[in-house]
């Protein structure tokens, strides 16, 4: 069955990425003639031994060699700070002759925003970030994907695990607790943790969550002592949203499960990792190439989807994961792909014991982060549909937060 899961994706990746260059082959090959016109750029925050920054690398030499560029087309800057080294680097790509440039992190905003200013005829594209749909710069453009979903999944993976550690007799359901290592207390973030805890109790009723946070997107350091200090607490699965390897070796020291992010960790971790989610963001980069190739309007904000091929799950270890975990991932993806199930749906979680019939939430985001749309709708929030970067906040009951970095 991991063999069937892993073509499942294939497929459904193959389908985003035709949907987003078209499946015409005369047209693929008029793209290729006119992509000689196009120099792109990259700024990252850090290195390839960042896993979330190794992920946009992959992804950007995934879409360079689908688009047909060559090497002397495309710029790499790594290791640049969320501070004005951003637009430094961004200004001197401009200045080499990149007309569309990508920057990775969310801190990189306002450095990417004062570059698009000065740059009008160079198309600037910035993941995570959140004005791009009220700076109405008709050349700066933010794009994220439906990681909710992709982290709801990996939370079933989670919960199906606990289940069967309470069957082997390892602890009680009343024990099923998971930890969690976040970089900062961001909406991104709570999202993030939120999804996979509702989905890991979507299929272990009882689980609950601690999250611990450690001020920082990468550092191997504090990530591992927040694992570990899970652990002490008596966590009996750790996931993260953090970027070194720093919490998945943790586990694999101590011989407790890790649900990952931003890619495998099966060659460090093959004892204890699961599985995976991670945004594949080379479907937005060729969107973005063929856009301007086309002479298109690039979309403000960007969301990519299951369906695009933009959330994607690693294959499950199976070493590490419950028997029939790979079925039980196909099984709730078809059903988020079809709409029989919804994430944040409120019938599913309470905050403070109560049901959640409103969320106004901050979507056009300023100095103090006034809450200013409707989120709730049909049942349901609806996350990274008024703008593409999350905006879930809410504390939902079950979820503990031993800290907070804001």
């Amino acid at each position: 069955m991991k063999k069937i899961f892993a073509l499942i994706l294939a497929m459904v990746l193959c389908i985003g990425l035709l949907a987003a260059c078209g499946s015409n082959g005369d047209d693929a090959k008029t793209d290729n003639t006119a992509a000689k016109n196009v120099k792109l750029g990259f700024i990252f925050l850090h290195d390839e031994n960042s896993t979330y920054d190794l992920n946009f690398m992959n992804a950007a030499k995934e879409a360079i060699a689908a688009l047909g560029l060559t090497e002397d087309q495309c710029l790499f800057r790594t290791n640049i700070p969320e501070g004005q080294e951003c637009y430094n680097a961004a200004a001197e790509l401009a200045d080499a002759g990149c007309n569309i440039i990508f920057a990775d992190s969310f801190g990189h905003e306002d450095y990417i925003i004062q570059a698009a200013k000065e740059f009008p005829d160079v198309q600037f594209c910035h993941a995570t970030g959140t004005r791009a749909h009220t700076e109405g710069l008709k050349n700066f453009h933010n794009a994220f994907a439906a990681i909710y979903e992709g982290r709801y999944l990996a939370g079933v993976a989670a919960g199906l695990k606990l289940n069967e550690m309470i069957a082997n007799g390892e602890f009680t359901a009343d024990e099923a607790k998971m930890g969690y290592v976040g970089a900062y207390t961001y909406a991104e973030v709570v999202s993030g943790y939120t999804s996979f805890y509702l989905g890991a109790k979507s299929v272990c009723p009882s689980v609950t969550m601690e999250v611990t946070f450690t001020g920082s997107w990468y550092d191997e350091t504090a990530e591992k002592e927040g694992a570990n200090k899970l652990i002490q607490n008596g966590c009996k699965l750790i996931s993260q949203h953090a970027d070194s390897m720093g919490a998945p070796t943790a586990c694999e020291t101590a011989g407790i499960p890790n649900v990952s992010y931003n890619g495998s960790t099966v060659s460090a971790c093959p004892n204890t990792f699961i599985v995976s989610s991670r945004i594949n963001w080379a479907p937005y980069y060729e969107y973005v190439v063929n856009c301007v190739l086309n002479g298109e309007e690039i979309a403000a904000d960007w969301t990519g989807t299951i369906a695009t091929g933009s959330v994607v799950l690693t294959d499950v270890n199976e070493k590490a994961a419950a028997a029939g975990t790979a079925d039980k991932i196909a099984e709730v993806t078809k059903a988020l792909e079809d709409g029989s199930l919804h994430v944040f749906d409120t019938s599913t979680f309470t905050v403070e014991g109560k049901p959640v019939t409103s969320f106004m939430a901050d979507v056009d985001t300023d100095a103090a982060y006034t809450p200013d749309t409707e989120a709730v709708k049909d049942g349901y929030i609806h996350e990274s549909e008024y703008r593409s970067a999350p905006y879930f906040t809410l504390q939902i009951d079950g979820i503990t937060l031993l800290d907070t970095a804001y």
